[in-house]
């Protein structure tokens, strides 16, 4: 019931009982979820020891903070009465995994979905064209840059239809369930102002016509210099991602000021 950084387990991905001893737990969570009204869609071990994901559907940006926020609320009720405790953070174990929170967004007009229309491409292009300057929201503890650049956390502002390293996965979906992922951001997130700002950057993109870069098909664990010289790189600290917000028009623009000092500055004592 209290934090430890000893894990429930040491199963892997996918693995099932009795090597993972998550399963009772997940199911709990589910069936509180949809006693709730909120619908998960898959649950399973993760790769790290102790980690598990479970999916919820879909639906608009505001209902999907609030559904987030009572989910995380949860999490931590069913694990504390099965005396245990939830951890949410980016990196709570050394050497393992992170958590991640990987975001998926699918646009649509009069009910259908646009994924892979040219406006839907400028979307996620106008993300990739901000990311770095709002990762202090995405990313907001010194801890979530620990994540980065470890095991299939990316590192770079890159785009693959198949490559689960990149900042931005776009798989070869097609009607309700085409979209697109963003797998920077991590469960410490406050998901109004991520979302909020995810938004505005993917409708600067549409309205400034942005064209979406050439996808990086490529392991860029493995890539050498000659692929990754060439690369934005995702902030390495806290202290470097607030320094690009608060340089940020973009960000002054979509958020108040005080918004900005008190998370951002405040909340990570970097003034």
């Amino acid at each position: 019931g209290k934090s430890t950084g000893d894990p429930l387990d040491d199963a892997g991905y996918m693995d099932i009982a009795p090597a993972e001893r998550g399963e009772n737990i997940r199911r709990e969570i589910c069936l509180m979820l949809e006693a709730i009204d909120i619908q998960p869609e898959s649950s399973h071990h993760e790769k790290g020891p102790g980690q598990n994901e479970i999916d919820f559907k879909y639906s608009d940006a505001l209902s999907a903070a609030d559904n987030y926020m009572t989910f995380k609320a949860t999490v931590s009720t069913v694990a504390a009465q099965n005396g245990l405790s939830a951890s949410f953070a980016p990196k709570p174990i050394e050497g393992q995994c992170g958590n991640g929170l990987h975001i998926n967004m699918s646009l649509s007009r009069d009910g259908m979905n646009m994924s892979g229309s040219d406006e839907s491409n400028s979307f996620v292009a106008g993300i990739m064209d901000h990311i770095c300057e709002i990762s202090a929201f995405l990313n907001p503890l010194p801890s979530s840059y620990k994540r980065l650049g470890e095991m299939n956390a990316p590192t770079y502002v890159s785009w693959s239809s198949r490559n689960r390293g990149q900042l931005v996965r776009i798989p070869n979906y097609t009607g309700e369930a085409a979209r697109f992922e963003l797998r920077s951001p991590d469960p410490m997130i406050n998901p109004y102002l991520a979302f909020a700002l995810l938004i505005y950057a993917g409708l600067d993109g549409i309205e400034r016509k942005l064209k979406l870069p050439k996808p990086v098909d490529v392991d860029l664990s493995k890539a050498d210099a000659s692929v990754t010289g060439k690369m934005q790189r995702l902030p390495t600290s806290l202290k470097e991602a607030a320094e690009l917000c608060r340089s940020s028009k973009f960000v002054k623009k979509v958020l108040p000021a005080e918004v900005i000092e008190a998370y951002v500055f405040r909340n990570s004592s970097i003034i």
